[in-house]
């Protein structure tokens, strides 16, 4: 499976030293890693640097902050996104970033298979299909999952000035794609268990904030 060149990888990190490594000896030829650290405490930083990424440093805690500032810092054609857990894996990006290459989508999203029972929990899950399955009208795609391993076209991506900082940052984007007329297509992508504790899933906490940014964005933009 052939890499393109001229993608830009956006990794939004808040301490994942563990799965670095890992994440970062498997990107593809052809793909520059944007790593973003967004307050590690555990040396995601230097590690990165280590295995050769371009590191941003965003002060503002938030997913959607990290990913705001690895767009800004890209300069390739297409810009890709994908989790830095370990949970994808980056030798999978090739078949998310061919159809923007090709120019026959504009935005195409990773749908995650799980390689293993417990890879992805059930109640996550079903929350992420309800959540497809509400924007598919308004994306105007058939979409099973609002995943995190993304591509799109770097100009056109700033251009749709994606105003979330938080975890509704993702489905802003699929929202304000769809609005734009924009061609979103899904691709399947293996979704192992991650390296390390889930910031989300992982805490009533985690998964409360992020429920709540994207009830925020479904009622702003839905």
């Amino acid at each position: 499976m052939p890499a393109y060149p001229g993608v830009d990888l956006v990794l939004p990190v808040l301490d994942e030293a563990e799965a670095l490594p890992w994440v970062l000896g498997r990107i593809p030829p052809g793909y520059r890693a944007i790593v973003v650290d967004n307050g590690s405490r555990d040396g995601s930083a230097v590690i990165a640097h280590e295995h050769g990424a371009v590191v941003v440093t965003e002060p503002q805690r938030g997913f959607g902050a990290a990913c705001a500032a690895g767009l800004a810092a890209a300069t390739a054609p297409i810009v890709a996104f994908c989790d830095a857990d370990a949970s994808l894996d980056p030798t999978d990006l090739p078949r998310v970033t061919r159809p923007i290459a090709a120019g026959t989508a504009d935005l195409v999203l990773g749908a995650r298979q799980p390689t293993e029972r417990g890879a992805w929990p059930l109640p996550a899950r079903m929350a992420n299909r309800y959540l497809a399955h509400r924007v598919q009208r308004a994306a105007g795609a058939r979409l099973r999952d609002i995943g995190p391993m993304r591509a799109a076209r770097r100009v056109e991506l700033a251009g749709l000035g994606l105003a979330d900082r938080r975890f509704g940052w993702p489905l802003e984007m699929v929202l304000r794609a769809g609005a734009a007329g924009w061609r979103i297509v899904e691709v399947p992508v293996p979704y192992a268990p991650r390296t390390g504790r889930s910031k989300v899933t992982g805490t009533f906490r985690g998964a409360a904030r992020a429920t709540r940014d994207m009830a925020a964005v479904l009622r702003d933009l839905v």
